[in-house]
């Protein structure tokens, strides 16, 4: 098979709010960070390891203005979107790399209720999703489509 495929799918807890940023030209990008935990034994100290990984989710137009509105930090979501690398020079002439996922469907997992409560408020149990009834206004499992839908998602 000679295609490609740069396809990325991840469930976990934003890290803080959506911060927006406003084009001329009427588009907008949210940018937030997103953890993702791993945990396993540890076979040599049989202690459990848990390991916390950082992503950089980007989210464009009618998408980021619907995660600004509804996503707090805490919030559990689920990401679909492709790998980008973005290259710079900075200040001190220095070339740096950015990786970020850039989303191009997302589905929220955070109950409404467990997210209009108090932010500090355990993680836990109250996070789980509950199976979402379909909406005629957003695609399969109440995921919204950033590419082609201008409804919100409920």
């Amino acid at each position: 098979m000679s295609g490609t495929l740069n396809k990325v799918m991840l469930i976990g807890h934003t890290g803080d709010e959506v911060k927006m940023h406003y084009f001329e030209g009427g588009g907008c990008i949210g940018r937030f960070p997103l953890a993702t935990n791993e945990e396993y034994l540890n076979k040599s100290t049989g202690e459990r390891v848990s390991n916390t990984e950082w992503h950089n989710i980007v989210v464009r137009n009618k998408g980021a203005e619907i995660c600004e509105k509804y996503l707090k930090k805490g919030d559990k979501v689920y990401i679909e979107g492709r790998i980008k690398t973005r290259k710079w020079v900075d200040d001190k002439n220095q070339e740096r790399y950015s990786t970020e996922v850039q989303c191009t469907d997302f589905t929220f997992l955070t109950p409404k209720s467990a997210s209009n409560q108090n932010q500090d408020a355990s993680l836990g149990a109250a996070n789980e999703a509950k199976p979402q009834t379909p909406n005629p206004n957003t695609s399969q499992a109440g995921s919204v489509d950033t590419e082609d839908h201008d409804d919100l998602p409920f």
